[in-house]
């Protein structure tokens, strides 16, 4: 199945807007699936990253109708190393035993959505190179 770019990044801004309202609302409940205790500190750190995905969310939403271009390269290329390097990082975290199995949830969607804005700029290159 090919991805246009227009379909990962809908899909994209519309997960981080739901991540940015729990995140920002639930923090504790996200932490409980990961088995990692809530604390003021996580919790800080949870709201300050809702902002975070509310701001990716924006930004994702915004360009979705974008043609192929140096800034939507920038943008694919900048969110596919975050989710590769988050789903690393959780794969590692699980392993150390600082997070629950329920981490590989999120490294199964993080991996999922690098794999995705990959596969929509594959698919941007052929069309341009077929055009």
């Amino acid at each position: 199945m090919q991805l246009s770019f227009r379909i990962v990044s809908t899909f994209t801004s519309l997960l981080c807007f739901l991540l940015a309202l729990v995140w920002g609302l639930m923090p504790d409940g996200l932490l409980a699936i990961w088995s990692i205790e809530y604390s003021s500190a996580a919790g800080f750190v949870a709201r300050r990253s809702a902002v975070l995905f509310a701001a990716l969310g924006v930004m994702f939403y915004l360009v979705r109708n974008e043609a192929p271009s140096v800034t939507r390269n920038a943008l694919s290329t900048g969110f596919t190393v975050g989710c590769f390097g988050l789903a690393i990082l959780g794969f590692g975290e699980w392993l150390n035993g600082h997070a629950g199995p329920g981490i590989l949830l999120a490294v199964m969607v993080e991996s999922a959505l690098g794999l995705g804005f990959v596969q929509a700029r594959r698919v941007s290159a052929e069309f341009e190179t077929a055009g």
